[in-house]
């Protein structure tokens, strides 16, 4: 069992005939993932490697049964894309674009809420449950991909989504299968934290353990933290966080938009005191990882 995608998962790309979402489609399609057609306003009636382009979603959701759309289209234009999506009727997001304006994040999130959807990022390389499917461009081209993830029972969460892979890929060659990866998405307000997914993971038989990825900024490891408070995981835990320089350097943002220290309880000291207090392995050496989690499903 999978979460969020698996084998049997519709998909449609919103702005496929860019080329950043063309070359995705192209190695999804080669992974096994089961997209269905794309939408770009204007070029209906175009195909995409055989998928046909239409101008709305709706022609496409009149068509097929669509469980998830990957919207990669400029900033200005995604909160359009992603309620386009929402009111016909599709409930998982995953959006690719950086640098989406924060009102328009917090808007589509509050939609999905009212309609039940759930989004990945914005600033997501995507989602993948390894040997079944995949949402996005996380892993790269399909044999890479299958290089770096097999099937198995820890799942991955991570904010950085060239991290996922590295962290899927440590996990592969010692030896420990994914069940899911996600990455979660760079940008200060990401429509799913660890703390929404958490639950998700849980539900899944197949997931035995679960490896986080982090860096400095922003609140989403204290919303963790909070959850586990609140009500401890089945599941064990362990969270690299990277970045420990970043913490004399407030102010300044490195990489993702959202790795910005601006007070103590944005730095890595801080995220790794209350996530260490709240039951969760914090790993000083990512090299000392898959030795931990291997004694955790072993013990």
């Amino acid at each position: 069992m999978a979460i969020l995608v698996d084998k049997d998962t519709s998909i449609i790309v919103q702005g496929i005939t860019g080329r950043e979402a063309a070359s995705f489609t192209k190695d999804s399609l080669d992974y096994g993932a089961r997209i269905v057609g794309g939408v770009t306003p204007g070029k209906g009636g175009q195909e995409v490697f055989g998928l046909p382009v239409t101008d709305t979603v709706r022609e496409l959701t009149e068509r097929f049964r669509v469980d998830a759309t990957i919207i990669s289209v400029p900033p200005p234009f995604v909160k359009d894309a992603a309620f386009e999506a929402i009111e016909n009727g599709i409930r998982l997001l995953l959006v690719v674009t950086e640098r989406v304006p924060r009102r328009d994040v917090v808007e589509i999130v509050e939609l999905c809420r009212l309609r039940g959807a759930r989004m990945i990022g914005p600033n997501s390389l995507g989602v993948i449950s390894p040997g079944k499917s995949r949402l996005g461009m996380v892993g790269g081209p399909a044999e890479d991909v299958r290089k770096s993830y097999v099937p198995g029972n820890v799942g991955v969460m991570s904010r950085s989504g060239g991290m996922t892979t590295e962290i899927a890929n440590l996990l592969t060659v010692n030896g420990l299968g994914q069940s899911t990866c996600v990455s979660v998405g760079g940008d200060p307000i990401v429509g799913s934290q660890f703390a929404d997914l958490i639950d998700v993971f849980e539900a899944d038989p197949e997931t035995h353990a679960l490896v986080l990825f982090t860096e400095p900024g922003g609140a989403m490891e204290s919303a963790l933290a909070a959850r586990l408070r609140e009500r401890p995981s089945r599941l064990p835990l362990f969270i690299f966080i990277a970045g420990k320089f970043v913490d004399q350097m407030r102010g300044v943002r490195f990489g993702h938009a959202a790795t910005l220290v601006q007070s103590e309880a944005d730095t890595t000291e801080a995220k790794a005191r209350i996530l260490s207090e709240a039951g969760v392995t914090v790993v000083e050496e990512l090299s000392a990882l898959p030795g931990l989690v291997k004694e955790a499903l072993n013990g």
